[in-house]
């Protein structure tokens, strides 16, 4: 369960409150197990100060509060507030809204934008992907981008939502696509043909990023429509 701590403080040195936030990323660069982090400020009090950290889960959160950076951070936090800061830790009942926009935003930047590297920020380091369509139906993130590569360079499709759903840890997709055939596809030479489908795809978030997703698209009637299997 995604797990979220509220430091809340009062300050007048707001600037050398955000460098610190910085430095503390820096300083824990590949070790921190936070995915996000947000500072605010009261509009009615401007020494009233608010550090967001959201976790995957509880126990990803206390290894992150035993780092020795952390510590080091929270001491010098301390010393630029006017008394000892307090802190809410959340467990996170609903954040749909969230993963919504996570799974929107990897259709637009890794689909439509053709990036597939935008995918190694939008997907958690243990991502699987299960599609029947590529050649090992359980791959890593790395082979998914290889291998989903291909149909891009072959395509370069458009995919519009068509109907998004979430609940829980789960968004489901249902979307169309459009593209033309522009580039070899599993030794299919191009053929210049204009192809369209519709496909629906369910993916499991964790932390605000995509942990695994499952994918079926009608690559039958993509064969069909370049000529490969008849009608």
């Amino acid at each position: 369960m995604t797990f979220v701590q509220i430091i809340d403080c009062k300050t007048d040195r707001v600037e050398e409150m955000n460098r610190l936030m910085d430095s503390w990323a820096e300083a824990t660069r590949g070790k921190r197990t936070a995915t996000h982090a947000l500072m605010g400020r009261d509009r009615s009090d401007s020494t009233h100060v608010l550090e967001i950290v959201e976790f995957p889960s509880y126990e990803e959160a206390m290894e992150n509060s035993r780092l020795p950076e952390t510590d080091r951070i929270f001491r010098e936090m301390t010393a630029l507030c006017d008394g000892e800061p307090t802190f809410t830790d959340l467990d996170v009942l609903r954040d749909e809204q969230l993963n919504k926009l996570v799974v929107e935003k990897f259709v637009d930047e890794v689909i439509n934008q053709a990036n597939s590297d935008a995918a190694d920020e939008l997907c958690a380091p243990g991502y699987r992907e299960h599609d029947p369509s590529l050649p090992s139906y359980d791959v890593d993130l790395e082979t998914a981008k290889a291998e989903n590569r291909e149909i891009m360079q072959a395509f370069q499709p458009t995919c519009t939502i068509e109907g998004l759903v979430a609940e829980g840890d789960t968004v489901c997709l249902r979307m169309s696509f459009t593209g033309r055939h522009v580039g070899a596809y599993r030794g299919i030479e191009a053929s210049g043909r204009e192809v369209s489908g519709t496909g629906h795809a369910t993916f499991r978030c964790e932390g605000g990023k995509i942990a695994e997703s499952w994918w079926n698209v009608d690559d039958l009637g993509l064969m069909r429509q370049l000529g490969v299997v008849p009608e």
